[in-house]
């Protein structure tokens, strides 16, 4: 892959130019510091995009075969759910608010705000920007319940959004939230870039994928999924094989290293 320069001074993504073999890549690195300066996206949250980004040039900047079946079966998971839930941090508020927003009107789920660097401002911020790309609803600025097992600040929940869910997407999470509500029987959809995580280690659907593929592909499913029985659906879910998708995401990553 090449590394053609861009202007070192960008405002919008739509200076950034659709034919530079990275373009995916350079918007995501332009929508968190975006995110940054508009108070959503936490300087830390710079250092895990840059992670995540190392994992997705390994992978060609593409969706895998497997990570597509992953999306297939988050959609089938979403709309067998009846308390289903969308969890939004930061650098998920910067990449990717109106997919978000599309996502959860596709899968009638509901939006929730949940930070580990949690301020008023902040989470305010956040719920702001998930508005003004049609959000209707947004939980997470009452935090009257809290998850057993966890003693920072991603513990506070609503009581009626992640407290309650059956089935929670948990794109870019802590290891440690990730297994705490797996522990509490939540069915956990988690787009995470590195197969080696224990987000995605802890989760029933784990998409390994750049969230800005991620979530746009799974609603796509969603949209075609939508007059299926439930008994379609769930074979699709039975037939998603998640240490297998691990397992290849892994190969493929290992394959670009070499």
């Amino acid at each position: 892959m090449s590394d053609e320069p861009i202007p070192a001074e960008v405002d919008s993504e739509e200076e950034i130019p659709e034919e530079h073999p990275r373009y995916q890549d350079l918007v995501t690195r332009h929508r968190i510091e975006a995110g940054v300066e508009k108070g959503i996206t936490h300087l830390q949250g710079m250092h895990a995009e840059g992670r995540g980004s190392a994992f997705d040039y390994l992978l060609g900047e593409r969706t895998i075969e497997s990570a597509r079946e992953a999306e297939r079966a988050a959609a089938a998971v979403l709309l067998l759910a009846e308390r289903p839930v969308i969890s939004v941090n930061g650098n998920v508020a910067a990449l990717a608010p109106r997919e978000t927003v599309e996502l959860a009107e596709a899968v009638g789920a509901a939006i929730e705000v949940n930070l580990f660097n949690r301020t008023p401002k902040r989470m305010n911020a956040i719920a702001d920007h998930l508005r003004a790309h049609g959000a209707r609803d947004v939980l997470g600025l009452s935090a009257d319940a809290r998850i057993p097992g966890l003693n920072h600040e991603r513990a506070k929940v609503d009581a009626e959004g992640i407290y309650a869910a059956d089935v929670v997407v948990v794109p870019l999470e802590d290891g440690d939230r990730a297994e705490a509500l797996s522990k509490l029987g939540k069915t956990e959809i988690v787009i995470d870039l590195n197969p080696l995580s224990r987000s995605p280690q802890a989760a029933e659907i784990p998409i390994v994928d750049n969230l800005i593929r991620a979530l746009p592909n799974v609603t796509d499913h969603a949209r075609e999924l939508r007059g299926s029985s439930e008994t379609e659906l769930q074979a699709i879910v039975d037939a998603f094989d998640a240490e297998a998708a691990l397992a290849d995401a892994e190969q493929v990553i290992r394959s670009g290293l070499r």
